[in-house]
């Protein structure tokens, strides 16, 4: 059975050197019962993000009552900090630093270059978003990549595994600007952040989204990158302003014949090949984006479609042969269940034909 990410993580090892770090920064910390709290049975059976909340509120417990002073040690604690462990520092912050934002804010500006503040700082954006718009916007200017990417990535309205941000699902326009001075950002780490945040406005506004890539489409490199990556869900779905931005023509005059799988049914973890002809009506030659989707059948007996990217390309006018493979191989982002499984062939944003298989 392959490794749990979360056994990878909070080892004894790892546990017993951060308590040591942090007894040598304070010498009244008690690294022995942060240790014995940390590497108990109840502790190893917590999911991961449990244990960073469990390892944070046991180190608050051992460390000085006075916030300030805690984060004092802590910015002491932060440049050696690895590992998990060091995802301790920004949470601390998240649970107990709401009420003083003096020491809260600069202090994550501190520990988000050793241990990400996306998380932490989310609280402060339900609590005050004007406030602490304006300090990440400060932050864009930043010598070091991981703050600067801090400042994108910590307003995402719907940053995975994080609490969302309504009022930015609502209205994400305070997020433009700290996303207008990163967009040709050097840093690829910062640019994918920027990204990001574009693709996820996009699910609830994709018109302004649209309005901000158009601006910035061949302005630069980076922008370019950025550009595309952000508006990779709005290609899936076949918005036609967006495929017409990348170039993606009309598809009218582009058909597929002859979409069929290589097996009508297979076992669940198997595999099979999926082919079609797909044909250029075209008198010169055309941008074209080919993908297929699969309806998994779900446990209820509903299906969802995951689109999946075949190939972008300038193809010459005439017939063009394609040949993928359909994997079943169980993942841990997904569970396969028997039954039938639509298969439809997307070319720029339009079905265009469909084949089946079953799954057993």
């Amino acid at each position: 059975m392959a490794e749990r990410l979360k056994d990878r993580f909070f080892t004894e090892e790892s546990v017993r050197a951060f308590a040591e770090l942090v007894k040598k920064h304070h010498p009244r910390f008690d690294d022995a019962e942060f240790v014995r709290a940390l590497t108990d049975d109840d502790f190893t059976k917590l999911e991961l993000m449990q244990m960073a909340r469990r390892a944070t509120e046991c180190l608050a417990g051992l460390l000085p009552s006075s916030y300030r002073k805690a984060i004092g040690i802590l910015r002491r604690v932060a440049p050696d900090a690895k590992g998990m462990e060091a995802f301790c520092l920004p949470t601390f912050v998240e649970l107990y630093g709401l009420d003083d934002w003096e020491t809260s804010l600069p202090a994550m500006a501190f520990f988000t270059k050793r241990a990400s503040c996306e998380f932490a700082v989310r609280p402060f954006i339900l609590k005050d978003a004007a406030r602490t718009m304006a300090f990440l916007e400060t932050l864009t200017d930043d010598e070091d990549a991981n703050v600067r990417r801090f400042a994108s990535e910590g307003c995402r309205p719907r940053l995975p595994w994080a609490v969302s941000l309504p009022p930015f699902k609502k209205d994400p326009r305070p997020i433009l600007p700290i996303l207008e001075r990163l967009k040709d950002d050097e840093s690829e780490f910062v640019q994918r952040s920027v990204a990001n945040n574009l693709n996820d406005i996009a699910k609830d506004h994709p018109g302004l989204v649209l309005d901000v890539c158009e601006r910035w489409a061949g302005t630069s490199k980076s922008a370019d990158w950025i550009v595309k990556r952000a508006c990779r869900t709005l290609l899936k779905k076949g918005n036609r302003r967006a495929m017409s931005l990348f170039g993606f023509g009309d598809p009218a005059a582009l058909e597929v014949t002859d979409a069929a799988v290589s097996r009508d049914s297979v076992a669940i973890g198997g595999d099979a090949r999926l082919s079609f002809t797909l044909r250029v009506g075209t008198k010169r030659r055309a941008k074209v984006r080919l993908e297929y989707e699969v309806w998994y059948v779900k446990a209820n007996g509903s299906t969802s479609a995951k689109v999946f990217q075949i190939r972008e390309a300038t193809l010459a006018p005439g017939t063009h042969e394609f040949d993928v493979k359909l994997s079943f191989v169980e993942r841990s982002t997904r569970k396969h269940y028997p039954g039938k499984h639509r298969i439809t062939i997307v070319v720029n944003g339009v079905e265009k034909a469909e084949t089946a298989i079953v799954l057993k």
